[in-house]
């Protein structure tokens, strides 16, 4: 079964369960993924599934900052149940010690001391982390290191 196959169990399941929040938060997922699907041409790989669930997720955030600034605290509410709904769908996130630890192997073994080798280091620990970690976190972790 594909991920949209199980997706529209998923979808099923909460439409008997009458949970209107994971209804509408798995239908929006649907359709962002079939949306790509027909973008691409083809079905999506499992990283490019990750990637959108990602970019949703990212979304949310912003949106619920708007609305904390703006005084709508009802609306974040919702934009964090929608989070937290969606990152069922993210690989396990890697703590702030784990990504200094791949951060530090990754230096050790491009040998990148100076703030010069910093590019080069994110691009390699980026690519290790894929999925599991925001940019942020890591640019952070590789800052630490080398300075």
């Amino acid at each position: 079964m594909c991920f949209k196959d199980d997706l529209k169990v998923l979808v099923a399941d909460s439409l008997k369960a009458g949970d209107k929040r994971r209804t509408s938060t798995l239908r929006m997922l649907l359709s962002s993924v079939t949306n790509k699907e027909i973008e691409l041409r083809r079905a999506m790989e499992a990283d490019e599934v990750v990637q959108t669930v990602q970019t949703m997720v990212r979304q949310r955030k912003d949106s619920i900052e708007q609305y904390e600034k703006g005084g709508r605290s009802e609306l974040a509410e919702i934009e964090a149940e929608e989070i937290k709904i969606l990152e069922e769908f993210l690989p396990a996130q890697l703590t702030t010690a784990e990504i200094e630890a791949i951060v530090r192997d990754t230096a050790k073994a491009l040998e990148a001391t100076s703030m010069k080798d910093m590019g080069r280091l994110m691009k390699a620990v980026m690519a290790k982390v894929k999925g599991r970690t925001g940019g942020k976190a890591v640019q952070e972790a590789v800052k630490k290191a080398l300075s």
